[in-house]
């Protein structure tokens, strides 16, 4: 019905007006829901950043407890290993007794069948290669000499192997380090079998970062 008040050109107007507010609320709601739909999907993406790093730490937990379990059980094996290889390393292997070459053979499937069953838990070798540089953090000096073949500074022998953990050092490997104005060729850099250590932060240096293990005992 029309309005008899309303002047005849106003009344022309009313459903263009009306079509105009409908475009404006229809804007309007669209972007609501285009600012509600962001919303959610910041939502999701964090909650799924979440769970990832719960997941990563849980892992990481894991690893530490494990490790942890064994530590000691492993450090104590250790002098099992340096008996069998002060042994293989005394043995003489020209001694024409059957029975001592026995007994050498025995030690020494000993020996492997134990070193592998540290590189199947995860207890590895600590590399100290002569001619490597010092690094405090995998290796203990026990004394320093000259050398003509080794830099200042530089691993000259291994007097005890190290050994770590998951990346976590049991023992320090006991070493000979070059003395100060040794003439020998400049020490290269350790290289280390921690698989962790190019990985970044971890426990310790890091919320999200996926494997850097301490070092330390």
């Amino acid at each position: 019905m029309t309005d008899e008040t309303t002047p005849p050109e106003a009344q022309d107007a009313l459903p263009e007006d009306d079509a105009a507010l409908d475009a404006a609320s229809d804007a309007a709601l669209i972007a609501a829901l285009e600012a509600e739909v962001a919303g959610l999907k910041e939502q999701v993406l964090r909650f799924a950043a979440d769970a990832e790093n719960t997941r990563r730490r849980a892992e990481r937990e894991s690893n530490d407890a494990r490790a942890f379990a064994i530590q000691k059980f492993a450090r104590d094996l250790l002098g099992v290993a340096d008996n069998l290889s002060r042994a293989l390393t005394s043995a003489t292997t020209d001694d024409a007794n059957p029975a001592l070459k026995s007994l050498l053979t025995g030690i020494e499937m000993t020996e492997k069948e134990l070193s592998a069953a540290f590189e199947r838990n995860g207890l590895k070798k600590v590399d100290a290669v002569a001619g490597t540089k010092f690094d405090p953090q995998l290796h203990q000096a026990v004394m320093e000499q000259p050398s003509g073949d080794v830099a200042a500074g530089g691993v000259i022998q291994t007097l005890q192997t190290g050994y770590e953990l998951f990346g976590r050092l049991v023992r320090p490997a006991m070493v000979v380090v070059a003395a100060k104005g040794s003439t020998g060729a400049a020490a290269s850099e350790p290289v280390t079998s921690n698989p962790y250590a190019q990985n970044g932060p971890g426990p310790g240096g890091g919320e999200d970062g996926d494997h850097a293990v301490d070092t330390k005992a």
